[in-house]
């Protein structure tokens, strides 16, 4: 049986959580425990991409490029870019900037949410339904393994993101400068 990290860092955490967060001891349900949600989070496809920086930017860039031919087919039926050619192409590459932009925020937003769940002192869960919330305090040990985890394991994730997420705002902020004060 071969394991990468994310197999190995698996059966850690499953370990620990069955050690710290028995039934007995956690009145958190099992699918609200924050390592439970970041495991659930890790083996999800989409919330996987950002775990390398490489992969996060090669399935942007793929979505970059669908959506820019899509806005080149959409943009087509203006009478008025079919005139301008330059303009047409360069506002179709950057209103395409849109798609990777609305990924890599749905991406950090989900990301960040294990963060603060994992680094919080409180767990707040619900045992059936939105009406019972309840707190439960983490305890010390428990604590410091989920502080680990997220500074491991999810802060990197948060960076690159963050990164990416100010690369794309730069170049479509440079689009809205182009198209504010440049006259074609």
């Amino acid at each position: 049986m071969i394991l990468n990290r994310s197999g190995v860092m698996e059966i850690i955490l499953n370990f620990l959580n069955d050690i710290f967060m028995n039934d007995s001891k956690c009145p958190v349900p099992r699918e609200q425990q924050p390592t439970n949600e970041f495991i659930e989070l890790s083996k999800s496809t989409i919330f996987s991409w950002p775990k390398t920086k490489k992969s996060l930017i090669f399935v942007l860039i793929k979505f970059w490029i669908g959506a820019f031919f899509l806005f080149l087919v959409i943009s087509s039926g203006s009478i008025y870019f079919k005139t301008f050619l330059l303009k047409y192409i360069l506002i179709s590459f950057f209103s395409s900037l849109s798609i990777p932009l609305f990924i890599a925020i749905k991406l950090y937003l989900g990301w960040n949410h294990i963060f603060k769940r994992l680094t919080s002192e409180k767990i707040e869960y619900e045992e059936s339904g939105w009406y019972d919330g309840q707190v439960w305090i983490k305890p010390l040990v428990l604590k410091e393994k989920e502080s680990l985890i997220a500074s491991i394991e999810v802060k990197p994730i948060l960076n690159n993101l963050i990164q990416i997420l100010s690369i794309i705002a730069v170049l479509a902020l440079s689009g809205i400068l182009i198209f504010q004060y440049y006259i074609f």
